[in-house]
């Protein structure tokens, strides 16, 4: 019988679903019981109907409970023949367990995995060391995201396995290989190419798959920027050249316009100034309402004895001397602003009343 049994499992070696353990239990199962019964006296309640299942189960699982044993020579050898067979099928389950698990791992590892998730972000394209950067940056600002990266089949293996990162691998034109990676379920895509020419046919292809994602582009050529507005106007360029400016477009969609609109020169502008000195001691909030009302110009930093403060608070005190940096449509000249700040100098630390007048 064990003869039997081992011939058994090396014709179901070959077999990679779960009916090679069903088939091997089930076998053992419809042996054992004629053979038990066969071996045991019939007054053995061990062999009736009712009992045999619940034997061969705790048998079998190797955890023998003893409330129903065999008693003669014979029946200790089709019980060892039950346990046999059940360390068999728990044997082939185990195997199958590991070997989908390594699958499902070497799957992952190579790219060739279907992406369920949706309202992601979907990276398309791998530069060593560039994409890292990018990854690294959307993982800190950005941290309840999913992302995905799809990359080229010259990318062999995933490049970031220990990052909480998908991986998909193909070609990036290819429609088939971007459902892979969820991209017509996106939220966010960035396409960033090894040209421009690349980067516009992947564009092209991804706005046909979802035309709802907020899509950036990153560029080398900002004059391309042109020909993707015939594609969807919605769609934002960014220069390739500057990765932190794509991360805070994907995770900040639009503010890659604003920077591009303050460095327009048909646009407001960002300038310093510094400070008169015979203006004395002054207050962030002072400076904000006279660039404000008199101007329409915004205060975005300060610099104090060489340090910077960005976004300075509204009570921050400004020694004499302090340079200011702001948006405003023009450059103000010194004195025009020596002029607006001594209209009302409130002291430092003296909060600046709303009725400030013009």
């Amino acid at each position: 019988m064990l003869y039997m049994l081992s011939r058994l499992l090396t014709r179901l070696a070959s077999l990679t679903s779960w009916v090679t353990p069903a088939a091997v239990i089930l076998f053992v199962f419809v042996t054992s019981w004629p053979l038990m019964a066969l071996a045991e006296p019939a007054e053995n309640e061990l062999v009736q109907p009712a009992n045999y299942w619940w034997y061969f189960v705790v048998t079998a699982a190797t955890v023998g409970y003893g409330d129903f044993y065999p008693q003669t020579a014979a029946g200790h050898v089709v019980g060892s023949y039950v346990i046999v067979g059940g360390i068999a099928t728990l044997t082939t389950v185990f195997t199958k367990l590991a070997s989908m698990l390594e699958r499902m791992k070497g799957r992952r590892m190579q790219g060739t995995i279907i992406v369920a998730a949706a309202g992601h972000i979907a990276l398309l394209g791998y530069i060593p060391g560039r994409t890292e950067r990018i990854v690294a940056q959307l993982i800190a600002e950005a941290k309840d995201e999913r992302l995905v990266l799809c990359a080229w089949d010259e990318t062999t293996a995933h490049p970031m396995p220990d990052q909480e990162i998908d991986f998909v691998r193909g070609e990036l034109t290819d429609q088939t290989v971007l459902n892979r990676a969820g991209v017509h379920r996106a939220r966010t895509v960035l396409v960033d190419a090894r040209d421009d020419n690349e980067a516009l046919a992947i564009a092209v292809t991804v706005n046909h798959l979802n035309t709802k994602a907020h899509i950036v582009i990153a560029l080398r050529d900002m004059e391309r920027a042109q020909l993707v507005r015939y594609v969807d106007g919605n769609i934002r360029c960014v220069q390739w050249h500057t990765p932190r400016m794509i991360t805070e477009e994907l995770t900040s969609p639009g503010i890659a316009e604003v920077y591009a609109e303050l460095m327009s020169p048909d646009g407001a502008n960002t300038y310093s100034i510094r400070l008169s000195r015979s203006l004395g001691p002054l207050i962030v909030e002072h400076c904000q309402m006279a660039l404000g009302r008199r101007f329409g110009a915004t205060l975005l930093a300060v610099s104090v004895h060489g340090r910077l403060i960005v976004n300075p608070g509204w009570h921050t005190e400004l020694p004499p001397g302090a340079v200011l940096y702001y948006v405003s449509p023009r450059r103000l000249g010194t004195e025009e602003l020596t002029t607006a700040l001594r209209s009302g100098t409130p002291s430092p630390g003296t909060r600046w009343l709303s009725g400030w007048r013009s």
